[in-house]
């Protein structure tokens, strides 16, 4: 049988849906790409955003549309959150977060008795191993899922819901997929989890594991006051760590933090900052998430926010106008923005990310940086650049050093 997979949202999902890739294809089941020849439809769902949940709906009511006799399976933080929803939207297997390794055998199971199947089950504290590293996933970086689940409970956020409380890998188990991704040729290791800096055996611990089998390790995401200065000091003692930390700031004013539930100041996330750099060089980058519209935020904290990141100079912004999450706090706030209010700040904020962006790559004129070429001459440096490189041979998953000497179409040029 044919079966396409659909993946939504973050990194962790990726890592789950490969692994899931991985065991189906294992057991016979064939990927294929288009919806009209598969036989099961799997969307592996995000819910962070009211669009999150939209794209689920449409993807599973357009595959029922253009193959009506597809099984269909839901999957993901969308079912793991808003269950009673998600049951409406009508799928053959419905299943949350947990039980991920089960899902094989319900396609099995619904194939035999053709019986609608509800496995959405309440989330243990504990860590449910469930191996995602998929040697033939195409990618030059092997994704590592070392944590899940987020307490954190911050004003917006429906991830604790639907991800629950935090849980840990053992170090042994990562060291594990580890060297299986190094014997299957990848250079470098991301580390990925719901909330990365809870990671119960220490952060540090598991960078120095991946480090023991690749050339160099990345870290996916992190929550800028659990990265504190103890950690950075473990961290920065491993030089195969990339000088790259996605630090999720939400916003650049204070006012706005404080009634989002953030944990951090900006005075305190401006020293965090200072503290990275001061120890991986000030050309490590920094990268990060942004909301904009956020239950009550004025034109005053909407220009903080901006003015903030300027002083920062993040090498890049993700920018995401607030989503209303039924069951956070921030639902039934007053003064929620309009949403065309929303719109004009996400694209106000858009325009001065992309200035902060320009500034990065032009900082990296005259540097020497080592490239992971991803296809023909294109790859990414260790601080996440993109670099196209000219003047070279190149190999897919060579690590190869290039001098940055021009900056073209928003890519580095180097040689």
């Amino acid at each position: 049988m044919h079966f396409l997979l659909t993946t939504l949202g973050c990194k962790v999902n990726q890592y789950e849906s490969s692994g899931l890739s991985a065991q189906l294809t294992g057991l016979g089941f064939l990927p294929v790409t288009d919806v009209e020849q598969a036989d099961i439809f799997i969307v592996n769902s995000c819910t962070v955003t009211e669009n999150s949940d939209k794209k689920t709906r449409r993807l599973l009511s357009s595959a029922k549309q253009k193959n009506p006799r597809i099984i269909t399976v839901l999957t993901g933080c969308f079912p793991q959150a808003y269950p009673d929803m998600a049951r409406k939207l009508g799928a053959d297997i419905t299943c949350g977060t947990a039980l991920r390794s089960e899902i094989p055998a319900l396609i099995e199971q619904f194939i035999q008795t053709r019986i609608n199947i509800d496995k959405i089950v309440l989330l243990s504290d504990t860590y449910e191993d469930f191996n995602g590293f998929n040697p033939n996933s195409g990618r030059t970086r092997a994704f590592i899922k070392i944590q899940d689940g987020c307490d954190c409970n911050c004003a917006y956020c429906i991830v604790p819901r639907a991800r629950g409380n935090p849980r840990s890998r053992t170090i042994d188990n990562v060291r594990a997929e580890a060297g299986a991704a190094a014997k299957a040729g990848f250079k470098e290791i991301v580390l990925t989890g719901i909330n990365l800096a809870k990671y119960e055996h220490g952060l540090d611990r598991a960078v120095s594991a991946a480090a023991e089998f690749a050339q160099r390790v990345r870290l996916s995401s992190a929550e800028p006051d659990l990265l504190n200065d103890s950690l950075l000091e473990q961290l920065a003692r491993e030089k195969k760590l990339c000088p790259h930390f996605h630090l999720s700031l939400q916003s650049g004013s204070g006012s706005v933090l404080k009634r989002m539930g953030r944990r951090y100041t900006t005075d305190e996330y401006y020293k965090k900052v200072q503290k990275i750099r001061s120890m991986f060089g000030e050309n490590a980058a920094l990268t990060t998430d942004i909301i904009v519209g956020f239950p009550g935020e004025t034109e005053q904290e909407f220009k903080e926010s901006i003015g903030f990141t300027r002083e920062i100079k993040f090498a890049k912004i993700h920018v995401f106008p607030f989503s209303l999450r039924p069951g956070t706090p921030a639902a039934t706030m007053e003064n929620q923005v309009p949403e065309r209010i929303k719109r004009e700040r996400r694209d106000e904020f858009l325009r001065a990310a992309e200035e902060m962006r320009s500034g990065f790559l032009n900082a990296q004129i005259g540097r020497i940086l080592n490239v992971l070429i991803e296809n023909e001459n294109f790859g990414h440096a260790e601080n996440y650049a993109p670099v196209k490189i000219i003047n070279k041979t190149t190999q897919r998953n060579d690590v190869l050093s290039a001098k940055i000497i021009k900056i073209e179409n928003n890519l580095c040029v180097g040689e």
